[in-house]
């Protein structure tokens, strides 16, 4: 199966193309780079890139793959709609990957993982694995929740993600990989075995945006004294 990764929910921007069979997944072309914003502006000629490096066109692609979240409401929205927009003009199947998911699959086979993201605020987005099953749904956790459920974790579990750094008084004992995206291969795998029945291209959210809708149209009046 030859398919395209997008990936533009955290701290980086990515799109690959991979072979994936049996044996795994081989990175036929890549790009990705550090990004926090101009996504939009980027995206299409990663993509494009990637496609050249790997000697494929976009019709030979089986399936796309786009990051869904938890991360940045602006940059996943960004890889989302391209990845829509081009399984749509290719008609290919598209699923949705979680970035927690990914992360874990990132560190190997270690029997005990905890997914990270800085998720600011005093808090982050974690999901906790045991001998490589989910150990409970995704969350947004206190720094102080996330702690108490890292110290039960055994010597030898990794910690990924932008967020495990912010835990190393705890980590004795375990390997902490403060990783700022999904490792590519790792997307590329989980894309290859996701159900597209299942596996749908929707944003992920564990909080809610920070920023509010207006509550008056513009050029609307204000209300009387002690209203918005």
């Amino acid at each position: 199966m030859k398919l395209m990764v997008v990936d533009t929910s955290l701290g980086l921007c990515t799109v690959g193309v991979f072979e994936v069979d049996s044996a795994g997944a081989s990175c036929l072309g890549l790009r990705s780079e550090p990004m926090t914003k101009g996504h939009s502006e980027r995206i299409a000629g990663f993509a494009r890139d990637a496609a050249s490096a790997a000697g494929v066109s976009f019709a030979q692609l089986d399936r796309i793959g786009v990051t869904v979240g938890p991360g940045s409401f602006t940059g996943l929205r960004v890889g989302l709609a391209f990845a829509q927009g081009l399984a749509a003009a290719l008609d290919r199947p598209l699923v949705g990957l979680s970035g927690l998911d990914a992360l874990a699959a990132s560190a190997g086979e270690a029997p005990e993982v905890a997914a990270l993201i800085d998720a600011r605020r005093g808090q982050v987005y974690a999901r906790f694995w045991r001998d490589r099953a989910a150990d409970g749904p995704a969350e947004a956790l206190t720094l102080e929740a996330a702690a108490d459920r890292i110290a039960t974790l055994a010597d030898g579990a990794i910690l990924v993600g932008s967020g495990a750094v912010l835990f190393a008084e705890v980590a004795a004992g375990r390997t902490v990989m403060a990783l700022e995206g999904p490792d590519p291969g790792a997307l590329a795998r989980l894309a290859a075995a996701a159900d597209p029945a299942l596996a749908l291209p929707r944003p992920l959210y564990l909080r809610a945006p920070d920023a509010k809708p207006p509550t008056r149209l513009p050029g609307q009046a204000r209300g009387p004294a002690g209203t918005p």
